[in-house]
């Protein structure tokens, strides 16, 4: 069983990405949308999602290597494939958690995705979306999640912004950013922090553990993007088995999130993130 995880700030393909991969025979994943709270179990009390690699003991490691075993069982899976997105915060940490785990790392223009992720934060609840999830609640942290769900939702019935107390990957200076900075800044900084966190990680892995998928190149040419994600794994896929599965990709999405924001908004927000976004070719 090879465990592949998918590493990418939120609304930045992970969950395409997935989705299009799962539709190959032996390839598999959770019946959730993510696995944060398993991968958070054993220190369901650290206060961010940014684990250290020293986190991921003995015990943690067991605990994960069961749950892509139960995957891999239940499913027929030969490869096994995970995402949360959390987990651009700690890559170290995921792969001392899974040994021999191999990734994939999309990301996409930061101010796409803070455009988008800012409606998250504002998101009223979604019981079927909820119910997925507890599923994979181990059953001592629920009484932990229980009452920080109650308290995100009752946060957001008093906001003056109409937002839930927390959503997506917890930095380390969460509470301060949230003080400090408006929600579009919040969005932009997680962003911010998710893809240089993976990309210092990444930058000291062997190629052949990792591969690196730009959003906005996948969902324009999908049939060559992946065939290159099966190179890289080594599985043989049939041409129309890949037509078939990148049916339903779009590029419409592209710019979405950018053009949601106001001309001030992006120039205040290029003077926050500008020198990420440049980096990886998303300004000027």
């Amino acid at each position: 069983m090879q465990p592949l995880v998918i590493i990418g700030a939120p609304r930045s393909g992970t969950n395409m990405l997935r989705d299009v991969l799962c539709q190959f025979e032996g390839v598999a994943t959770w019946p959730c949308d993510e696995i944060n709270y398993l991968w958070r179990h054993g220190n369901v009390r650290h206060p961010s999602d940014e684990l250290p690699s020293e986190r991921a003991t003995p015990a943690v490691q067991s605990y994960m290597r069961k749950q892509f075993e139960w995957v891999a069982r239940r499913y027929s899976a030969h490869t096994v494939v995970e995402k949360t997105c959390a987990n651009s915060l700690r890559v170290p940490f995921v792969d001392r958690a899974v040994p021999g785990a191999r990734f994939v790392y999309i990301y996409r223009d930061g101010l796409d995705t803070t455009g988008s992720a800012k409606l998250r934060w504002q998101a009223k609840l979604d019981i079927p979306y909820l119910l997925e999830k507890v599923r994979f609640v181990p059953f001592t942290d629920l009484p932990y999640y229980g009452s920080r769900y109650l308290w995100s939702r009752l946060y957001r019935f008093f906001s003056r912004e109409k937002r839930l107390a927390f959503w997506g990957p917890t930095l380390d200076d969460m509470p301060q950013l949230l003080e400090t900075h408006t929600l579009n800044e919040v969005c932009a900084l997680q962003w911010q922090r998710c893809v240089e966190n993976a990309e210092a990680a990444f930058a000291d892995m062997p190629d052949d553990r990792v591969i690196r998928v730009r959003y906005e190149h996948f969902v324009r040419e999908p049939v060559a993007e992946l065939h290159r994600l099966f190179e890289f794994l080594g599985l043989q896929v049939s041409g129309e088995a890949v037509r078939d599965a990148v049916s339903g990709v779009s590029s419409r999405s592209i710019g979405k999130g950018r053009a949601s924001l106001e001309e001030g908004e992006v120039a205040q927000l290029e003077a926050l993130i500008g020198e990420t976004l440049e980096r990886y070719g998303y300004r000027g």
